[in-house]
């Protein structure tokens, strides 16, 4: 069966591999469409230091069931229309016993620490499954990377008397936007792309500020009243968005932090105890998480073909990674057509 391996950085192939078999308690998927993720191009860039090289990327699954193992729970059936948890977890180390499994410390996520799913077939435990065949084959591609920004939200704790600021209009931030808003905070979403901006204001997003041309600070004590935003969410993974979450977070505020910066961030600590902030990481999603997007979806109210910035063919990901490389900023979402 085709699969689209990244052989070195720089480099995507087709290649040929053996198509798998259900073991017990599996199940074999036909994918459908495969999103990319941020973390595929840092693969592709040979930025991503948990890769090991050559790599099947993509975990942002849209699939549909061809055939069970046995020992799966019988609510499974073929034909069904899915998507995947592309997580693992160990069950003994601290987050796992924690009741955190999502971020377990020897997690492997699909096409990042292993082989992903930018396949003809790819086989899952059963447990890891989500059916949704409510949603359209594009809307499962996309429940996976807006629930990472669902999760942000959770770890924030953001009810309706927030006011959130979202670094990074990406797709990770998009899906803190809906979630904020959903939660009925108020949300200002800051991007250093007009046309990122203009679909978070479609998605709840009260205020926008273009970090490129306007003077962020300076607005954010505008719109808050000088008082900063009580929850920050960190998802453009760049040094100056960290320093400015610190900067301009409220006064024992939280700080949501999702994006990864390749090198050291130097900080003024004195912030972090004056404001007595709290900084919380946030990794992958939950079960609820993945619910709650797909209860968002199912409202028809998401602008889908908005958040897609190009569909292309499997035969097409060499051009497509080129292209994605070339247009960085622009890029909200690509599929993969397989």
């Amino acid at each position: 069966m085709k699969a689209i391996q990244i052989e070195k950085p720089g480099i995507v192939r087709e290649v040929q591999i053996e198509k798998p078999v259900p073991s017990e308690g599996e199940v074999l998927l036909k994918i459908n469409i495969i999103g990319l993720c941020g973390s595929d191009m840092s693969s592709y860039l040979g930025k991503n230091p948990m890769v090991q090289y050559p790599l099947i990327p993509g975990h942002e699954i849209s699939a549909t069931i061809t055939e069970i193992g046995n020992n799966v729970p019988d609510t499974f059936n073929i034909g069904e229309k899915v998507t995947v948890v592309p997580y693992t977890n160990c069950g003994t180390c601290s987050s796992c016993k924690n009741g955190r499994a999502y971020a377990c410390r020897y997690n492997q996520t699909l096409g990042v620490q292993r082989d992903g799913a930018l396949v003809e077939f790819i086989t899952v435990p059963w447990q890891k499954i989500i059916k949704a065949s409510s949603l359209n084959e594009k809307e499962l591609a996309l429940a996976e990377p807006l629930t990472v920004g669902f999760h942000a939200i959770a770890r924030g704790e953001v009810t309706d008397s927030d006011t959130v600021m979202v670094l990074g209009c990406g797709m990770i931030g998009t899906g803190a936007i809906i979630r904020a808003a959903l939660r009925g905070a108020k949300v200002i979403a800051v991007d250093i792309d007009d046309s990122k901006l203009a679909i978070a204001r479609e998605l709840g997003a009260e205020f926008t500020i273009n970090s490129l041309n306007e003077n962020v600070h300076d607005k954010i004590e505008a719109i808050t009243d000088g008082h900063g935003p009580s929850v920050v969410v960190e998802a453009a993974g760049n040094p100056k968005t960290y320093l400015m979450a610190v900067k301009e977070v409220a006064f024992t505020g939280r700080i949501v932090c999702i994006g990864y910066v390749k090198d050291e961030v130097s900080f003024a600590t004195k912030l972090f105890v004056q404001k007595e902030m709290d900084i919380r990481g946030s990794r992958n999603a939950t079960a609820s998480d993945f619910e709650a997007v797909i209860k968002y979806l199912e409202t028809g109210k998401c602008p889908v073909e908005k958040l897609i910035t190009k569909t292309v063919k499997i035969e097409n990901s060499q051009e497509v990674f080129k292209y994605w490389e070339e247009n960085l900023a622009k890029v909200l979402k690509i599929l993969i057509e397989v």
